[in-house]
């Protein structure tokens, strides 16, 4: 997911901000940032959806 992406998103269920841990990323060619694993997480719902293999998973889900 490229950090351009993230700016742009939000929680699917509450339409809130979303907070991003990157856990893995790496630095394209174009100097962006590419998050590879990581988590977004949204304070109002109090849930976090995955990033695995560079693709958010933001399919709405129950509180964690």
């Amino acid at each position: 997911m490229k950090m351009s992406t993230y700016e742009i998103l939000c929680c699917p269920v509450c339409k809130g901000d979303l907070t991003l841990t990157v856990e893995k990323k790496e630095i394209l060619e174009s100097g962006e940032e590419d998050v590879i694993i990581g988590k977004l997480y949204c304070k109002v719902c109090d849930v976090t959806y995955p990033i695995e293999d560079g693709i958010p998973d933001l399919l709405p889900r129950e509180s964690t």
